[in-house]
């Protein structure tokens, strides 16, 4: 069986005293036939990469081909510098960091689709910035990436991770649900407070809609990205304060794909709905057909 279920995989860790990073990597080696070594080096070339988008995002402003994106990030990396923040010193790194790497994104830079592009700054950015805060090793950065990873495979098996297919809640919410996952492993989560932060992510993105302004992966997607970062970390908060999902894991994942497949045509990554059709997105779009 491959990893379909939130509570299989919980049994599973209950049933052989084994860790969540255990029971995932048996799953994989049973889907796969890889081995151990191999399933977290190609996991360990993956967070590499993702180092870099991060690296490469707030190095400079990049801007996008259409213009409709970039040097927010940067803007965001001066506020954190010389302002007191709101939201606290690690969430404003995690958003300055999402909205960095969704801007790399947009100007054709190397980035994860994690899971999708339009969603890639939340994991690499919730996962880098609470590792640099509370100095886990590349090892630890690696195991978050397998749990997070874990997370977005049951949901990509039981609901969808596509926009076009079930709405900005299979792409950003997705990734926001993989990221406090993650995260909360990181932090000395259990294996139920993982799902829990999963859970609690997830169904707080429920019907999102996916509604790009001119087709363009950047409005709304880019701010979207910093949003729900930030959130991942509240949700990860929550479990392990010992807030539990009154609604399980499996259970939001299978309602955010009924909500997902209900959803109007034109809010599913059409540009014909939302967003994309106010009277400012209409001037955007015509303005970039011309």
């Amino acid at each position: 069986m491959g990893m379909t279920s939130g509570s299989e995989l919980l049994k599973r860790v209950m049933d052989a005293s084994i860790s969540l990073p255990e029971a995932m990597i048996e799953m994989e080696r049973e889907e796969t036939g890889r081995e151990k070594e191999e399933i977290l080096d190609r996991i360990g070339r993956v967070w590499d990469a993702m180092e870099r988008s991060v690296a490469d995002g707030v190095a400079s402003a990049h801007r996008s081909v259409s213009g409709l994106s970039g040097g927010d990030g940067q803007k965001l990396g001066e506020y954190r510098r010389n302002k007191e923040t709101l939201v606290g010193p690690l969430a404003a790194k995690a958003l300055m960091y999402a909205v960095s790497v969704s801007e790399l994104n947009a100007s054709m830079g190397v980035i994860v689709a994690c899971p999708t592009a339009g969603s890639c700054g939340i994991v690499p950015s919730a996962l880098l910035a609470v590792a640099e805060k509370r100095g886990f090793s590349r090892d630890a950065r690696v195991e978050g990436l397998l749990i997070a990873g874990g997370v977005g495979k049951i949901i990509a098996s039981r609901a969808t991770l596509s926009g076009a297919e079930g709405g900005c809640q299979a792409e950003c919410g997705s990734a926001a649900a993989m990221a406090a996952a993650g995260v909360c492993h990181l932090c000395g989560g259990t294996a139920q407070e993982v799902f829990e932060a999963a859970a609690l992510s997830l169904k707080n993105c429920l019907g999102l809609a996916c509604d790009p302004v001119a087709g363009l992966v950047e409005v709304p997607c880019i701010k979207r990205n910093g949003i729900f970062v930030v959130q991942a970390l509240t949700a990860c908060d929550m479990a392990l304060a010992g807030v539990q999902s009154k609604i399980p894991f499996d259970e939001v994942a299978d309602a955010m794909y009924a909500i997902g497949v209900s959803l109007p045509a034109g809010i599913r990554e059409t540009a014909t709905g939302g967003l994309a059709v106010t009277p400012t997105g209409t001037k955007i779009r015509e303005a970039l057909m011309k």
